[in-house]
C-alpha cells in the first residue's frame, strides 16, 4: 500500500507488513489506551520528536509494542504526512480483541482560534491518568461537552484544594509581570509540549519561568493563557485571570516564535528513530 496517507481514514501499522486501512470489526472492539497529536502546516510541525517521545513513554506504561516498534511507527507516520494543507493527525495505541496495536488518523485541522472562554467543571479533577494523553478521553470529552452546553470553549479542571491544574485539552500558563508560570508538573498533569517550548522560548527572551500552586482567586488580576499543539497560545477572555485588549497583541507575538519553531516533520525525528 502507497506509504501516502488518507485524510479522515484510520490506518493500522504493523511493522512487517506497513500499513493497512482500519476494519469497522476491529476498530468497534478497540479500545483506545494512549494517544497523541499535532499540527501539520504545510508539511511543517514543531516539537513533533517531543510527541513522539510523550507517545512511547506513554504506550511504555502498558502492554505495547516495545520502544523500537513505536520508534519506527512514528518514523512511518512522519514520512506519510501530507506536505500541502493543514492536518491535526493522531496516533493511537489501540487495545484490541486479542493484543494492542498502533493506529493512525489523518484529520484536517479545525481552524485556530486566538481566544478561549473557560468553564470550571463543577467536581474536582477525577482523571485515572492525567499523564497519560488518552487514558481518559471519554471523560475529557464530557467535561469539554458541558464547557460547549455552558457557552464556554475549554473546561478548565481543578484539584481537590482547588488549584488550577490544566483544560480537558490545553496547558494552563500565566504571566505575573515578566514571570511566565504555571502548576507544578507531577502525576497530576500532562506533559504538555507547547508549554515546554513556550517555557524554552521565554527563557531564551530573558524571562523568569517560575511554578505555583494557585486557585482561579489568586489569578483574578493576571493574563491568563491557554496552550496545545493546534491553537498555539490562546489568551482566556472569560473564567478565569484577567484579559485587556493589549494581551491578544502579547500572545500573538509569543505565537510567531512557536510558529517559528516548525520544521519539516521528516527531519524532526532523525534524534530520536533509530534507522
Amino acid at each position: 500500500m502507497s506509504t501516502e496517507a488518507v485524510p479522515n481514514v484510520r490506518r493500522w501499522w504493523d511493522a512487517d507488513a506497513g500499513w493497512s486501512t482500519a476494519d469497522a470489526d476491529a476498530d468497534d472492539a478497540g479500545t483506545v489506551l494512549v494517544i497523541d497529536s499535532w499540527l501539520v502546516d504545510e508539511g511543517r510541525v514543531r516539537g513533533l520528536d517531543r510527541h513522539a517521545e510523550r507517545f512511547g513513554s506513554a504506550c511504555d506504561r502498558f502492554s505495547g509494542p516495545g520502544a523500537e516498534r513505536t520508534d519506527r511507527f512514528m518514523r512511518a507516520v512522519a514520512e506519510s504526512l501530507p506536505a500541502r494543507g493543514r492536518w491535526f493527525p493522531r496516533v493511537e495505541l489501540v487495545e484490541t480483541r486479542s493484543r494492542t496495536r498502533l493506529r493512525m488518523w489523518l484529520r484536517p485541522a479545525p481552524p485556530r482560534t486566538a481566544t478561549v472562554r473557560l468553564w470550571t467543571a463543577t467536581e474536582p479533577d477525577r482523571r485515572r491518568l492525567p499523564a497519560v494523553k488518552g487514558a481518559d478521553l471519554d471523560h475529557l470529552a464530557t467535561l469539554r461537552a458541558a464547557a460547549t452546553t455552558a457557552g464556554a470553549d475549554e473546561a478548565l479542571l481543578a484539584s481537590t484544594q482547588g488549584h488550577v491544574v490544566e483544560g480537558a485539552s490545553t496547558s494552563i500558563v500565566w504571566w505575573r509581570d515578566d514571570t511566565l508560570c504555571g502548576p507544578p508538573p507531577g502525576p497530576g498533569l500532562l506533559p504538555g509540549i507547547t508549554r515546554a517550548l513556550l517555557g524554552e522560548l521565554a527563557r531564551t527572551a530573558g524571562h523568569r519561568v517560575a511554578t505555583e500552586q494557585a486557585t482561579a482567586a489568586d489569578l483574578t488580576g493576571v493574563p491568563v493563557w491557554t496552550l496545545n499543539a493546534l491553537h498555539g497560545i490562546r489568551p482566556v477572555t472569560e473564567g478565569l485571570g484577567r484579559f485587556q485588549d493589549t494581551d491578544a497583541g502579547a500572545a500573538e507575538r509569543w505565537q510567531s516564535r512557536l510558529a517559528a519553531l516548525a520544521v519539516p516533520a521528516g527531519a524532526s525525528l532523525i534524534p530520536l528513530v533509530n534507522p
